[in-house]
C-alpha cells in the first residue's frame, strides 16, 4: 500500500509539473498562432451560445441546415446593430475632439493655477537638486487610418474564419450529441460526456444571455440619464455602457473615466462634469452588488481573483478579444472540472491526494463512485 501511494504521488507530481509547464507555454503558442486559435474558440463560444436557439428553430420544424444558419445571421444582425449604434454617433463626435480638447485643457489650467504654489515649490525643488529637463525625441508612428488600413485583411479574415467555423459547429451539433452518447465504450462513459457538454453549454449559454440582458438594462439606464442631462448622443453612451459591462473590473472603470473625461470636456465646471461618470459608478455599484447576484445566484458565483487571472491571462494573449472571452472560457473551465474533479494543489503541496475527493470515494466504496448504470434512475 505504501509503494502504491508513493507511485501515486510521483504520477501525480508529473501530472502538475506538466500542468504549470502548459500553463506557462500556452500563452505564446496561443498568442503566436492567434490567426487560428482565436477564431476556434470565438467560434466554440459562440456555438454553445447559439446552439439552443437553432434548437428551438428546429424544434419548430426548421431545417437543421437553415436553422443554424438563421441563428448565425440573427447574432451578426444584432453585433452589427450595436455598433452602428455606437459608431454612428461616435464619427460625429469625433470631429468635435479638437473644441473639447481645448475645453478639458482649460479646466485644468484653471485647476492647475489653484495650485500655482505647488508648480513653484516644484520647480525650486528641481533646482536645488539640480535637475534639469532633458530633450525628448517623440518618433512619428502611423496615423489610426494607416493602423486600420493595415490590419482590415487580417480582421476580415479572422471574422470570417470565426462565422465559418461557428457555422459548421452549430450545424453539426446533433452528429456530435450522438457520437458523445453512442461513441463511447461504456454506457456510463456516455452519459458522464452527455452531462458535461450540456452542463458546459447551459452554464455557458445561459450566462452570456443573462449578462447581456443585464448589461442592455445597464445601457438603457446610462443612455436615458445621457439623454436627461442633455449630453450628446446618448444611444452612444448606452451601447459603449453595455459593450463595456461585458469585460469585468476593467470595463466599467474605463467607462467612468471616458464619462469623466467628456463631461470635464462639455461642462462649465468640473464639478458639474464629474456627475456623469459619479452617476455611473453608483449605478455600476448597484448593478454589481445586488442586481447581478440576485439574478445569477450561486450557480454563477466565480472567484473574483480568478476572474482576474483569467482577464489578464487572456488580455495578455488575445488583447481586447482575450479580455471578452475570458468569462467565458473560464466559465467552460468551471463546468467542466465540476464533473471531472478539480485537483486538489494546495492539499498536494502538503502530502494529500491530488484528487482527494475522489480517491477517498474510491476508497471507501461509497455510491458517488458508482457506474451510472448500476446507480438507480440512471
Amino acid at each position: 500500500m505504501a509503494l502504491a501511494q508513493q507511485e501515486l504521488r510521483l504520477i501525480s507530481t508529473l501530472v502538475v509539473l506538466i500542468g504549470i509547464g502548459l500553463f506557462l507555454a500556452l500563452p505564446f503558442v496561443l498568442s503566436i498562432g492567434s490567426v487560428v486559435f482565436l477564431p476556434l474558440t470565438t467560434a466554440i463560444i459562440l456555438s454553445i451560445l447559439l446552439s439552443p436557439l437553432a434548437d428551438r428553430l428546429s424544434g419548430w420544424g426548421v431545417p437543421n441546415l437553415l436553422a443554424s444558419m438563421m441563428s448565425l445571421i440573427l447574432f451578426f444582425a444584432i453585433v452589427l446593430l450595436a455598433f452602428a449604434v455606437i459608431l454612428q454617433p461616435a464619427i460625429a463626435l469625433f470631429e468635435e475632439l479638437p473644441r473639447l480638447a481645448e475645453q478639458v485643457a482649460q479646466r485644468f489650467a484653471e485647476l492647475r493655477d489653484q495650485f500655482a504654489w505647488l508648480a513653484a515649490a516644484n520647480e525650486r525643488f528641481a533646482e536645488i537638486v539640480g535637475n534639469t529637463g532633458a530633450n525628448e525625441v517623440v518618433l512619428a508612428g502611423p496615423s489610426m487610418l494607416q493602423q486600420l488600413a493595415i490590419g482590415a485583411p487580417s480582421v476580415f479574415l479572422e471574422v470570417l474564419l470565426t462565422f465559418l467555423m461557428a457555422f459548421f459547429m452549430v450545424e453539426a451539433r446533433m452528429r456530435l450529441r450522438r457520437n458523445l452518447l453512442f461513441g463511447r465504450t461504456s454506457f456510463g462513459t456516455s452519459i458522464k460526456a452527455a452531462r458535461v457538454l450540456r452542463e458546459v453549454q447551459d452554464r455557458v449559454a445561459s450566462y452570456i444571455l443573462t449578462v447581456a440582458w443585464i448589461n442592455l438594462g445597464v445601457g438603457i439606464v446610462v443612455g436615458t440619464g445621457a439623454w436627461l442631462l442633455g449630453v450628446d448622443a446618448p444611444l452612444m453612451w448606452g451601447g459603449l455602457a453595455t459593450l463595456l459591462n461585458f469585460i469585468p473590473y476593467i470595463g466599467p472603470l474605463v467607462m467612468t473615466g471616458v464619462l469623466a473625461l467628456f463631461g470635464v470636456g462639455t461642462s462649465e465646471t468640473i464639478l458639474l462634469g464629474l456627475i456623469p461618470a459619479a452617476a455611473y459608478l453608483a449605478l455600476h455599484t448597484v448593478e454589481a452588488n445586488v442586481i447581478t447576484p440576485s439574478i445569477l445566484g450561486a450557480r454563477f458565483t466565480m472567484n473574483p481573483v480568478m476572474i482576474l487571472i483569467a482577464f489578464s491571462y487572456f488580455s495578455w494573449i488575445w488583447g481586447v478579444f482575450g479580455a471578452l472571452l475570458s468569462v467565458p472560457i473560464l466559465l467552460m473551465l468551471t463546468a467542466f472540472f465540476d464533473h471531472t474533479g478539480r485537483p486538489n494543489l494546495i492539499g498536494f503541496v502538503f502530502g494529500e491526494p491530488l484528487f482527494g475527493n475522489q480517491l477517498m470515494a474510491m476508497g471507501d466504496g461509497s455510491p458517488s463512485d458508482r457506474p451510472p448504470e448500476t446507480s438507480p434512475g440512471a
